[in-house]
């Protein structure tokens, strides 16, 4: 089902998305998709930090569009109030305008066919090594992962556990979606999304030496895999 969203460049547009993404990591589905894309193009600058989960999707999609892209399709959304992407994309810069009217008063001094300067042989080259560097980060693949996270009995503030769950941070990880599950006699499980970098992230490692280890393991009894996907 198609999504939409309004004015993202008020507060009031923003704060719409930052509900919306208060119990999702991405604009639909489970994964990065053209959607997400969307709306990142049409955000003019990033979020305030006041927009906790706007900032939070925000600089995981930039992080995304470093290390590898996006290439989820997506189930369609639209942003009403703002500038196509493609108008945005095709508007040449400020800088750019004003040193072309300045050209237009020197045309006889301008070689069109004349071979590059050193500054566009310096910016081809940075080009090609920001594909190349860009390839090699995309063979370090992607997964998502939910987990079942169990407290110690039904005494265990479930809030607390998520905090200390979540307050776990390191390069390659991103917390999503959660929600309690009941398990029965009064007791609810946390189960959480995560997303991993598969080459900084071992999900054994971070139950092991974190989710399971002192201090977290004063509200965690047990985590457990519930579903591991290649992204």
């Amino acid at each position: 089902m198609a999504v939409t969203f309004y004015d993202l460049s008020s507060p009031a547009g923003l704060k719409k998305l930052d509900d919306y993404l208060l119990s999702r990591s991405y604009i639909t589905g489970y994964q990065a998709s053209k959607d997400d894309l969307t709306v990142h193009a049409a955000l003019s600058k990033p979020p305030s930090s006041e927009y906790v989960n706007v900032s939070r999707w925000y600089n995981h999609i930039e992080a995304l569009l470093r290390i590898s892209g996006v290439s989820g399709e997506g189930s369609g959304v639209t942003v009403e109030g703002s500038a196509p992407v493609t108008e945005a994309i095709a508007t040449p810069p400020a800088a750019d305008n004003k040193a072309s009217a300045a050209d237009d008063d020197d045309d006889d001094d301008v070689d069109l066919f004349g071979e590059e300067t050193e500054e566009e042989k310096k910016a081809a080259e940075e080009r090609a090594a920001a594909v190349k560097a860009s390839a090699k980060k995309k063979e370090s693949g992607k997964s998502s992962v939910l987990l079942d996270i169990k407290p110690w009995d039904d005494e265990t503030d479930m809030k607390k556990l998520e905090e200390a769950v979540r307050s776990v941070q390191m390069e390659g990880l991103l917390w999503g979606a959660s929600k309690l599950v009941p398990v029965g006699y009064g007791i609810k499980k946390l189960q959480i999304m995560i997303t991993i970098v598969d080459d900084l992230v071992s999900v054994d490692n971070l139950i092991e030496d974190y989710l399971t280890a002192e201090p977290i393991n004063e509200h965690v009894q047990s985590v457990d895999i519930v579903a591991f996907n290649k992204i």
